[in-house]
């Protein structure tokens, strides 16, 4: 059974950081991009950044690029999302999203295993 399981959300100040972290177990997760995707109250999800199988050049969101890093451990099956410099815009739903081929896209449809998600709450 494949199963995506974020953690690491929570309230925190503008200007502050939370790591992200997703647990994956998927027989193929070595060979799977990976992104991480949000959905504020009232929005569409959108795409907050991706990372290609082989951990390779990573893909940002305009919003994300310069504060958030993506990361993964393909040996324990994780991807992380650190984000710093956190705006209360920043605020909203974190899912964690497994594509289905090797290059991280930005596309929703592209990936076919989501988690649950993980509330990120920004406070001002």
């Amino acid at each position: 059974q494949v199963q995506l399981v974020e953690s690491g959300g929570g309230l925190v100040q503008a200007g502050g950081s939370l790591r992200l972290s997703c647990a994956a177990s998927i027989r193929t997760f070595s060979s799977r991009a990976m992104g991480w995707f949000r959905q504020a109250p009232g929005k569409e999800r959108e795409f907050v950044a991706g990372i290609s199988w082989s951990a390779g050049i990573p893909v940002y969101a305009d919003s994300a690029r310069g504060r958030f890093t993506i990361s993964r451990d393909n040996a324990k099956n994780t991807v992380t999302l650190q984000m710093n410099s956190l705006k209360p815009e920043d605020t909203a739903v974190y899912y964690c999203a497994a594509h289905r081929l090797t290059w991280a896209t930005i596309r929703e449809d592209d990936y076919d295993y989501w988690g649950q998600g993980t509330q990120v709450t920004v406070s001002s």
